[in-house]
């Protein structure tokens, strides 16, 4: 082994860094530690039995097909079955405006790969997925954070920011955002501020990313139409992945976009992976075509809510009034407030000795702000957990007040 590795390295591995909640998850693999930190589907949500049933299926109906490589675009059938369900909703696509991505992570990387160059300007929501700023971040841009109020990220405060930076001759690269259930703070944005958003960024001719990982796990409330078909101008880029609703195992994502834009994200996978694994999206699109995704979705949604109403209740039950927290409609997490002069990583060394685990909530803010903020998983844990892990959560946060 050559002295020193990191002399020959290149610039974009040395901003790299590793994701600081995978390697959370390490900490809390103890079976005596309850963890709201992973972003974990529940195991008993996947259909396992239907899964064998499908892959049998697979590979004798088209075996040598399902085995070789397949089209970058992604598995006809596949593509086809999705791009119905979004024209169901209401949105105006063919299958020449959707690619299958290896897990929308890939495409968060793509992202990067098509539009970023070093000191690029991207705009996301104070706070924003983890995931997503250490995918751009990788290829050196400024982000510039949005504040939010419980309608997600302020319109008015972006358009100020997009004013001031056309003014001194700067233009961000795109606008991040997560509007459904929104990781990590839980905040599902209505209509009205999508459209507000949509009008801002044709103001100022600047793309939207709509991340939607989440957007099928609702439990309550009126189910808002995407920003890709508000949008139906060719201005939104729409992701979605598999692994929220489905099985994160199988690697699925996909990206909705206009034709011109998708061609670039097909020449960017030709280079990267060839081709998503085609026997498991000849799996998913027999689990779409046969309702067995359909059957299995309002089953996971049962669980996560009864999860997020027990943890809720727990919430109430024990947390010290100086302590809020979102109430989220769907997903899988909610977010928590702590008094300001409380700080989240000196209140997890206290809760990890209680056997209790979060996520700090200043990972998600690209400005080092919400120093005083948590994440919390409900999907994975069990229900006796959730509840029993909130009572060890306040009383660690009492021993600190």
């Amino acid at each position: 082994m050559i002295s020193d590795l990191n002399s020959i390295t290149s610039n974009l591995s040395k901003r790299m860094s590793k994701s600081a909640i995978r390697e959370l998850l390490k900490l809390t693999k103890r079976k005596d530690i309850i963890s709201f930190a992973g972003g974990l589907p529940a195991p008993d949500s996947f259909p396992v039995n239907q899964v064998k049933e499908l892959s049998n299926l697979v590979l004798e109906e088209e075996g040598t097909i399902a085995l070789q490589y397949g089209l970058t675009e992604g598995d006809d059938l596949l593509r086809e079955e999705l791009v119905k369900r979004y024209k169901k909703e209401g949105a105006s696509l063919e299958k020449e405006n959707l690619v299958i991505t290896t897990s929308s992570q890939q495409a968060l990387d793509f992202l990067g790969k098509i539009f970023l160059n070093p000191k690029d300007k991207v705009v996301v929501g104070l706070p924003s997925y983890l995931g997503a700023l250490q995918a751009f971040g990788v290829y050196g841009p400024e982000f510039v954070g949005i504040s939010f109020d419980e309608s997600g990220m302020r319109s008015d405060v972006l358009e100020e920011k997009l004013s001031e930076m056309k003014k001194n001759g700067e233009k961000p690269k795109f606008i991040y955002i997560i509007p459904d259930f929104q990781n990590p703070a839980g905040i599902t944005m209505p209509e009205k501020r999508r459209l507000e958003i949509i009008e801002i960024a044709k103001k100022y001719e600047v793309l939207i990313v709509e991340d939607s990982p989440y957007r099928e796990l609702r439990f309550e409330g009126k189910s808002q139409k995407t920003m890709f078909q508000l949008d139906n101008e060719g201005n939104v880029i729409t992701l979605g992945t598999f692994s929220k609703i489905f099985a994160p195992g199988f690697r699925i994502g996909w990206v909705l976009a206009n034709e011109e834009i998708i061609d670039k994200f097909v020449t960017i996978k030709q280079s990267s992976d060839l081709c998503t694994s085609p026997f498991v999206q000849k799996i998913a699109a027999k689990y779409i075509e046969k309702g067995y995704f359909d059957e299995n979705l309002k089953k996971i949604i049962s669980m996560y809510k009864e999860k997020r109403d027990i943890m809720l209740n727990a919430l109430k039950e024990f947390m010290p009034k100086e302590v809020s927290w979102t109430l989220p409609e769907g997903g899988l997490f909610l977010f928590v407030t702590l008094p300001n002069n409380m700080d989240a990583r000196e209140l997890f060394d206290v809760a990890i000795k209680k056997n209790v685990a979060f996520v700090i909530g200043e990972i998600f803010h690209c400005d080092g702000s919400g120093k005083n903020t948590i994440r919390l998983y409900f999907s994975f844990a069990s229900k006796e957990d959730n509840k029993e892990g909130i009572k060890r959560l306040a009383s660690a946060i009492k021993e600190m007040l």
